[in-house]
């Protein structure tokens, strides 16, 4: 080894040292999250505004992320300004609001209640989906339609009467049919209602699956949940739901 690389190897391991030891003193330095300040300010200068679930560190310098229920807002350390829109990392191109949201919103597949879904199978059922749906719903019978290009999949479908008292009729009509599938099918591409349910049906699935749909904050349908945890609200086309099942798919 030469004089001048000696040096050089010298230079480069007093330079990690020095790093090393300033690491936890740069951690240290990191003011905290004045979350006290922000709560107070912004629960006396806005009454009206819900509960503050959780205030975070932004990758912004002096941003801090409000949340509340499911929707985000910004802040700066004071609570003096309050702001509502999208934070892009212009570097990379991310909306980071819309990754924080997709996060909080998702839902594990493994939660959700089965036991009150119909279930169908198409192809060899291998992807899986959950939607909630209500049958007087138009965007609902307009997704249907699209979700018969959509083969190899396992829909659980969790009927969600929340459109008056027709939809909680034909929802138990649905539910108390012999063949279930058969009678959604029917309704929902056909116009065909299912006939009435017996007077001794249980369908107590249905307000189960509003209740549950009410803690998830799922407030419309169709909502789509996929097997990554993936929340989708609204309809969305056959090529939407490949791409968002083959993404449910990838590791």
């Amino acid at each position: 080894m030469t004089p001048t690389t000696a040096r050089l190897h010298q230079a480069l391991a007093a330079a990690a040292t020095c790093a090393a030891l300033l690491l936890p003193t740069w951690a240290q330095s990191q003011p905290a999250v004045p979350e006290a300040a922000i709560r107070k300010a912004l629960s006396e200068r806005l009454p009206g505004l819900p509960k503050i679930d959780e205030i975070r560190r932004t990758p912004m310098a002096n941003l801090f992320e409000v949340r509340v229920g499911s929707e985000i807002y910004y802040s700066d350390a004071q609570g003096n300004h309050l702001i509502q829109g999208q934070l892009i990392d212009t570097r990379s191109r991310r909306d980071l609001t819309q990754e924080r949201l997709d996060r909080i919103n998702a839902i594990a597949f493994d939660s959700l209640p089965l036991k009150d879904a119909i279930t169908l199978v198409r192809g060899n059922g291998k992807r899986k989906l959950a939607v909630f749906e209500d049958p007087n719903c138009g965007y609902c019978k307009r997704f249907e339609r699209d979700l018969q290009k959509v083969n190899d999949v396992t829909v659980h479908l969790f009927l969600m009467p929340i459109l008056g008292p027709e939809s909680t009729e034909q929802s138990r009509n649905v539910w108390c049919a012999k063949d279930k599938v058969r009678a959604w099918s029917d309704l929902m591409l056909s116009d065909m209602p299912a006939p009435a349910a017996a007077s001794g049906c249980d369908s107590g699935a249905l307000a189960r699956n509003v209740e549950f749909a009410r803690k998830m904050r799922i407030t419309g349908t169709p909502t789509l949940v996929f097997a990554n945890g993936t929340r989708v609200p609204g309809a969305i086309g056959a090529a939407q739901v490949e791409k968002l099942l083959a993404e449910a798919q990838t590791p």
